[in-house]
């Protein structure tokens, strides 16, 4: 077994995940790169950390799914023997007016969102226990602190995210691990790769910055908090958004 630290990172072959997991790498992590459907990028993220001269694998898995979470943990322990960093990335958006969204458009994103960082808290939380080094990051949202017109299920998720941390980071206090939440504004991402010029215009308008964020911006806040310079910082939110939230 390494005596590198071992990070999970959740939905970490795109996007804020896969910045996310690269700048662990850089910063000397091992890392486990949980991903849902496409190994193709998966196995790339996982040869670009493993050119860091650190380990990693890709594990497959639904963390809306309570056994596919255990599973992913489990295979994470047997590669690697135990967990230090939890980064809860994960996540999915069904936009719509509230009048008109369907159950499943709300309990898909809370199932994804919300249950599934609480899942993999539950599963990490017991390996943690013993290690020296012990940091869950979730990621939230700035959705999830203002809310936002047409994502009632992603705002209610994101907000969730955050009363789990607060929730937790008391729990766990006396046991030294460190949960915290980012909670990212307008990032260049796939997600906000699909919206039209006059949206994103409307947008950025909104942004004291006046543009948007890139993946790496959540990747360094990520690093800081899985680091060392965050050891007496518990239970916070961290909003990166350009000032959004201001």
């Amino acid at each position: 077994m390494s005596d590198r630290n071992v990070a999970v990172v959740t939905g970490g072959s795109r996007g804020i995940g896969r910045a996310v997991a690269i700048q662990l790498a850089k910063s000397g992590n091992d890392v486990a790169v949980i991903y849902r459907g496409n190994k193709e990028k998966a196995e790339e993220v996982v040869d670009i950390i493993k050119s860091f001269g650190v380990d990693a694998i890709s594990i497959q898995a639904d963390v809306s799914s309570s056994s596919d979470c255990k599973e992913a943990i489990s295979k994470v322990k047997e590669a690697f023997g135990k967990v230090n960093i939890l980064v809860n990335n994960a996540g999915i958006t069904r936009d719509g007016l509230l009048i008109r969204m369907k159950d499943s458009d709300f309990d898909d994103v809370i199932n994804a969102n919300l249950k599934g960082t609480f899942y993999m808290m539950r599963e990490c939380i017991p390996l943690m226990l013993k290690a020296d080094v012990k940091k869950i990051i979730n990621i939230s949202s700035v959705a999830g602190v203002l809310g936002n017109q047409g994502q009632a299920n992603y705002s209610a998720s994101k907000a969730g995210v955050i009363g789990l941390t607060k929730s937790a980071a008391r729990e766990y206090a006396s046991k030294k691990i460190n949960i915290n939440a980012i909670a990212p504004g307008m990032i260049e991402t796939d997600m906000t790769g699909d919206m039209n010029e006059k949206a994103r215009e409307g947008v950025i308008a909104t942004v004291p910055f006046k543009q948007m964020g890139k993946a790496e911006d959540i990747a360094f806040a990520v690093d800081f908090l899985a680091g060392k310079g965050s050891d007496y910082i518990t239970g916070q939110v961290l909003c990166v958004d350009g000032g959004m939230a201001i």
